[in-house]
């Protein structure tokens, strides 16, 4: 009799090593484990994962290398919408989780499985990304989701996978750390209230850069494609060099306070130092070079982009309309921004572009112009307030 098929979302961790167990020995399920790499695993985790996989008893296991892809196609537009909730966060993990859920849906569709399955909880955004993915994707495959469906503990899952004779690390770390290309998020008892702060230690990256660096960032029509004069193939390899110039500063160091999808307030630490600067040059250079209604319209469809993003919504076509806009923004963003890097800080010096708007042959702000004369304005100004004028005349409100 051959076994019914589950595809399982697999990292090595607590969750879904408990999965691994659960749904081969008490479901009878044969296990396919797939782990999407963007950006936060090197080779060596990635080899000792798969060989994590194999041990806990899974038929297959796959690795998707996704970093670039999820870069073209989630990432570039974070950057071109210069995204951050609540003006703070970069969407680390709930991009990141978005391009994975994909990744792993299109692959479980060539295996025809009868079942997909994921280690979230019930309490957090990822079982709703990955769940509206996956019924999107394989609308007839059932999604199993043992922890959150058993409201398992910690202690729990432990206690079962000892039972079942796996030996592994069941030690809890204090913070849990999740690392990929745009952050790495840190969350910790210092983030389970509305007050407290993450101490040094819990920081993935410490400190121990002290003497200043200058920064030069190149954009190519909005996309980051050199640093310092170096150029790099794909802007995702720039990212991850820029990572590792600026984390050692403490810079991108951050506590983002927001509301989850299923409706409560949250709090988590993240690093991304790659994601911020990326974003607050990319963001001064549009305001050098983008007319002020360009600005304030991809504003408002960025702030809805990365709203929707973040709860799960990437596979609405709106999204691609969405992308359309703001990839025809970027025609002329390109040229170069300047930082000076120092400890936990960075200062944003400022840009050059052939593109840019602030020209001295057009007039210098507050001092003279160039290209029209005082009467020019007068009659513009007059023209430019004539309807406001006749209202209050009309109705009197001057009075």
């Amino acid at each position: 009799m051959n076994k019914k098929k589950v595809v399982l979302a697999y990292s090595g961790g607590l969750d879904t090593s408990y999965c691994v167990k659960y749904l081969s020995e008490e479901r009878g399920l044969e296990i396919h484990s797939v782990l999407v790499n963007t950006g936060g695993f090197s080779q060596q985790e990635l080899d000792e994962v798969e060989k994590r996989a194999y041990a806990m008893g899974v038929t297959s296991h796959k690795t998707i290398e996704e970093t670039s892809n999820y870069y073209s196609s989630v990432i570039k537009y974070l950057i071109f919408g210069n995204i951050l909730k609540n003006s703070t966060y970069p969407l680390s993990v709930s991009a990141e989780r978005v391009s994975q859920a994909m990744a792993i849906a299109k692959y479980a569709k060539t295996l025809n499985p009868e079942y997909i399955a994921h280690g979230s909880t019930g309490a957090g955004n990822d079982q709703v990304r990955f769940d509206m993915i996956f019924q999107t994707y394989l609308p007839d495959a059932e999604i199993i989701t043992p922890i959150r469906d058993m409201r398992l503990s910690r202690e729990e899952e432990i206690a079962y996978l000892k039972s079942k004779g796996v030996d592994m690390d069941f030690s809890k770390s204090a913070y849990s750390i999740n690392k990929g290309l745009w952050g790495t998020s840190v969350g910790g008892k210092e983030t389970l209230t509305s007050k407290g702060y993450l101490p040094e230690e819990a920081w993935p990256t410490q400190v121990t850069k002290t003497v200043e660096e200058d920064l030069e960032l190149g954009f190519v029509k909005g996309e980051l494609k050199s640093i310092n004069g170096k150029e790099f193939e794909h802007p995702f390899e720039a990212i991850q060099a820029l990572e590792k110039i600026a984390a050692p500063f403490g810079i991108g160091r951050d506590i983002h306070v927001g509301d989850t999808i299923i409706g409560i307030k949250g709090r988590v630490g993240f690093e991304a130092s790659a994601a911020i600067l990326t974003i607050k040059a990319h963001q001064a250079l549009e305001k050098h070079i983008l007319t002020k209604w360009q600005i304030y319209w991809k504003d408002q469809v960025a702030a809805f982009y990365g709203n929707w993003l973040h709860e799960g919504q990437f596979m609405d076509p709106v999204m691609r309309d969405l992308e359309s806009m703001m990839e025809s923004s970027q025609k002329f963003v390109t040229g170069k921004a300047f930082f000076k890097l120092l400890p936990y800080r960075y200062q944003l010096i400022g840009i050059e572009s052939e593109h840019d708007l602030m020209s001295a042959k057009f007039g210098n702000y507050g001092e003279m112009n160039n290209a029209w004369t005082g009467d020019d304005v007068k009659g513009f100004a007059k023209i430019f307030g004539n309807q406001s004028a006749i209202y209050h005349q009309v109705n009197q409100e001057n009075d």
